[in-house]
Formats: structure tokens, C-alpha cells, sequence
């Protein structure tokens, strides 16, 4: 027999303003969902990243809230909520934000936040909210 509560439990949207309200640190991606090896990340930036490339996958930034700079060698992209940008594979970039943004980031399941540069700022993969 169906009921609603039943279906309810069994198909429930995340909500991202939710699941960004349960921390409060910068640079720390969470992962909310999972579509075949893809990660479907939350992260709240603030401040300077560091310069890093990911060798062998794009990285897709969603700005939920505030407004990011994406910054390469030789130029920069900004955007606002509601936009996107992918970053393609080997390509050197360093985000920015000069006040906190709220934003998903995709990317395939183990892709360090740092890259190869690794460092301080690399943040513990798979971790799940």
C-alpha cells in the first residue's frame, strides 16, 4: 500500500540553504549528492585561495550567494548568484571572494580542493552533510 509519508521518506529534496546552515567554516566543501561518480558539493569561501590546477578533470563552480572572482594567469571571470563557470582540466586558478559566497561545486568523486598543490587549505574529501 502507498502513503505519502512513505513516499515522503523515500524521495526528499535537498535543500542547500539547509544544508549550508549546518556549518560555518570557509573552504571546507561538503558533499550533499552523488550522481554516478560526480560530487555535488556546498562550500562557503571567503578570502584568498590558493593557485592550483586539477590535471585530470573540469571543476564546475555554482555561485549560490554572493559574488566570486575566479582568477587565471591571465585574466578572471566574475560571478554573481545564479551563474556558473567550468574551469577546465589543467587550467591554473585561484578563487577569491572578498565576502562570504555560498556556492556548489561539481566534480568527480576524489578531486582534492587544492589540487596537487596541496598545503593547509586542503580540506578532507567525502565528507558528507
Amino acid at each position: 500500500m502507498h502513503t505519502e509519508s512513505s513516499s515522503q521518506a523515500r524521495y526528499k529534496a535537498i535543500n542547500l540553504a539547509e544544508k549550508l546552515s549546518l556549518f560555518s567554516e570557509h573552504w571546507t566543501p561538503k558533499v550533499v549528492a552523488q550522481m554516478n561518480d560526480y560530487q555535488f558539493k556546498v562550500v562557503k569561501i571567503q578570502g584568498d585561495f590558493v593557485w592550483h590546477s586539477h590535471a585530470d578533470t573540469d571543476e564546475t563552480f555554482i555561485v549560490l550567494e554572493g559574488q566570486l572572482r575566479i582568477d587565471f594567469r591571465d585574466g578572471a571571470v566574475l560571478l554573481s548568484a545564479g551563474e556558473l563557470y567550468v574551469v577546465r582540466k589543467g587550467v591554473e586558478h585561484k578563487p577569491y571572494a572578498e565576502h562570504e559566497v555560498k556556492l556548489m561545486l561539481i566534480e568527480p568523486t576524489g578531486v582534492l580542493n587544492t589540487g596537487a598543490e596541496g598545503g593547509d587549505r586542503t580540506a578532507q574529501n567525502d565528507v558528507w552533510i
